[in-house]
């Protein structure tokens, strides 16, 4: 299966497909926005996606405040975060537009019906689900029926919950399908990534599959393309001293343009099972080691490991006959640093 965007596309047979996760990252500036987007093309980012929602479309004012000490968003309560990190749906026209126009695919997460309708006026070329919707089946069967491809992430999500949520988008219309590895925890830890899911995840359902990467720095997603992930999900800011609900497990513009290097150069190296010379390895041939004289030899006089010696290059007979000559005699006399050949052998 392959997934066609503008001049790129998502397959197992491409190079990695960088998706620059903005979230709250712009700090309430659409200045800051339209930054973050100029510096995720500057880095070499395919994508930048955006999150659509409002405090009032994910929770009620007063239901929970995060009491877990170890959370980022420690003692902050739930509708005051997503007040903060939401991005003002009047914003995501220009942050398209100036996406497009560097080059970038824009498109985004929907958090509920209203913004797949609100999406869709500006015409997305594919869709996001968030691991913490996953098991929304309503808004999943509403993203399916578009049509358009979709990118599932699979964190706080059982086996079986997985499974559901591919046949309710299968049975709604989605034919091109993209699966996350993600560790819903910010940020993750390289110990609890799990990346060794990764081929299991594409053996169960036969579709493209990527990292969608919460830990720090950018090891975890080189490692990935390794074991097959073919789209990587990292979240982007300018920098992290900035702030921002984000920030913290977010990459720089330095940092991102690494990513996006080093995910090629993992997936290039890859290449196919391979034993043998390969043609651009011949001109090695020459700096091998092969059986040299080491001293000046007589004619009639005996091999001996003081006589002759193993080094580069590969000018004379290889060294897996050392052994066997050890003890033969010379058949005339030879110079020392000559390469030793068959006839001055008796």
């Amino acid at each position: 299966m392959q997934i066609q965007l503008a001049k790129h596309t998502i397959s197992q047979q491409h190079k990695p497909f960088v998706i620059a996760e903005m979230s709250g990252n712009h700090n309430q500036s659409l200045d800051r926005a339209l930054a973050i987007v100029d510096a995720a093309a500057a880095a070499g980012a395919h994508a930048i996606k955006l999150q659509t929602y409002t405090a009032d479309t994910m929770t009620l004012k007063g239901v929970h405040t995060i009491e877990d000490q170890k959370s980022l968003w420690y003692k902050y309560e739930l509708y005051d975060l997503y007040k903060q990190a939401y991005t003002p749906w009047e914003w995501h026209q220009p942050i398209f537009e100036r996406a497009k126009a560097q080059g970038l695919i824009a498109f985004s997460s929907p958090f509920d019906e209203s913004a797949v309708d609100f999406l869709e006026t500006l015409d997305v070329p594919l869709y996001k689900v968030a691991s913490f919707e996953n098991t929304d089946h309503p808004l999943l069967k509403k993203i399916a029926q578009t049509g358009k491809p979709v990118i599932m992430s699979t964190g706080v999500a059982s086996v079986a919950d997985i499974a559901q949520a591919v046949e309710v988008l299968h049975n709604n219309g989605c034919t091109q399908l993209v699966l996350l590895k993600c560790t819903s925890t910010y940020p993750a830890s390289p110990q609890n990534t799990n990346l060794l899911t990764i081929p299991h995840l594409q053996q169960l359902y036969n579709c493209i599959v990527g990292l969608s990467d919460h830990t720090m720095g950018i090891g975890a997603s080189v490692a990935a393309v390794a074991l097959g992930a073919r789209v990587i999900e990292k979240h982007f800011t300018l920098r992290r001293a900035d702030g921002g609900v984000d920030s913290a497990f977010s990459l720089e513009p330095e940092e991102l343009q690494a990513l996006v290097t080093e995910t090629e150069r993992a997936f290039l190296a890859l290449g196919h099972i391979q034993y043998g010379i390969q043609d651009i390895e011949k001109p090695s041939l020459a700096y091998k080691r092969s059986i040299y004289v080491a001293q000046n030899i007589k004619a009639g006089e005996l091999f001996t490991t003081q006589n002759l010696r193993r080094i580069r290059p590969a000018n004379g007979l290889e060294p897996k006959y050392y052994e066997l000559l050890l003890g033969k005699k010379a058949s005339k006399d030879i110079v020392a640093g000559t390469p030793l050949s068959w006839d001055l052998v008796i």
